[in-house]
């Protein structure tokens, strides 16, 4: 596979060693996370929060935090601050959420003072390792945007791009997905998935190639694409990145890979100043390692 969640890793070892701050870091899995990050030379860690709550799950867990540099803050909302901060001021390269719900986490992210807000919209990019697809996918947004504009959408590529490149693709492949691949005035996803592929064409998005709509099918089959007669397209089977109409079609897809799909992935929060790390609670160890791995090689681009 010429992209996999473990030729990134390979990236990430060639560069200097990046560092994540841990917003709330007494989590038993947050804290595993870090440790095999460590271990494998994907990331160190500044771990934020309560340091006796941590020394308790580490002992659990048979883990030696010495290793690690520990600020002690058990107030919640002040840890999270003081995590962003690091990151903000350079201290740190990404910024990752530990115990502490998404709200007061975005709003450490979005903090006028200490946060890491750019002015772009933010939007959440998922990267998939399929087995039978011999590239990476690249799944947006699948968690954050609702119901993004035209203008969202393009914000949304604008932030999926860099990601894209960062993991090797230099040009990467775009499909806005619809149900359908021919523009239909009564369904507004054809309509706003041909008008980018129209802004691509004529320079106004760069960096990239896009051709919408698509069905999904005609996305990443190529096989279907032969069946289909769509030979004339720009993308024939072999999408880069899946931009998706609204949430609900994202996160449908997102959910179906994991849990009948044989897959690594690995998601971070783009439209930021540095990577942040949002992973879930049902996502598995596995998931949050990729993801700290994705988040280093995105550091080491916007570093460069």
């Amino acid at each position: 596979m010429k992209n996999s969640f473990d030729s990134l890793i390979a990236k990430v070892s060639e560069c200097e060693i990046k560092k994540v701050a841990v917003a709330v870091a007494q989590d038993s899995e947050v804290l595993e996370a870090v440790r095999e990050a460590k271990e494998r030379k994907i990331a160190d860690a500044i771990l934020v929060g309560d340091k006796a709550k941590m020394e308790e799950i580490a002992a659990s867990l048979n883990m030696d935090l010495s290793q690690f540099e520990i600020i002690d803050e058990p107030d919640v909302i002040e840890a999270s601050l003081k995590a962003v901060k690091l990151v903000h001021d350079g201290k740190a390269d990404m910024y990752m959420k530990g115990l502490i719900d998404t709200k007061n986490f975005l709003k450490s992210v979005l903090n006028k003072e200490v946060g890491l807000r750019t002015g772009n919209a933010l939007s959440h990019v998922c990267v998939f390792e399929v087995k039978g697809i011999d590239h990476l996918l690249f799944l947006t947004d699948v968690a954050f945007m609702t119901y993004p504009t035209l203008e969202e959408k393009v914000q949304i590529i604008e932030n999926t791009v860099p990601v894209a490149q960062a993991c090797g693709v230099s040009c990467p492949k775009i499909a806005p997905l619809a149900a359908v691949e021919v523009v239909n005035p009564k369904m507004p996803v054809t309509v706003e998935a041909d008008e980018l592929t129209k802004m691509c064409e004529e320079g106004k998005i760069k960096d990239c190639i896009i051709d919408g709509p698509l069905s999904l099918d005609l996305a990443i089959d190529p096989e279907a694409a032969k069946h289909k007669g769509a030979l004339d397209r720009k993308i024939q089977g072999d999408a880069d990145i899946l931009l998706f109409p609204d949430i609900h079609a994202g996160n449908l897809v997102y959910k179906a890979l994991v849990h009948t799909a044989e897959v690594k992935n690995g998601c971070i929060l783009t439209g930021t100043k540095a990577p942040v790390i949002l992973t879930s609670r049902s996502d598995t160890f596995e998931t949050k390692v990729n993801s700290i791995a994705l988040a280093a090689v995105v550091a080491e681009t916007m570093n460069k």
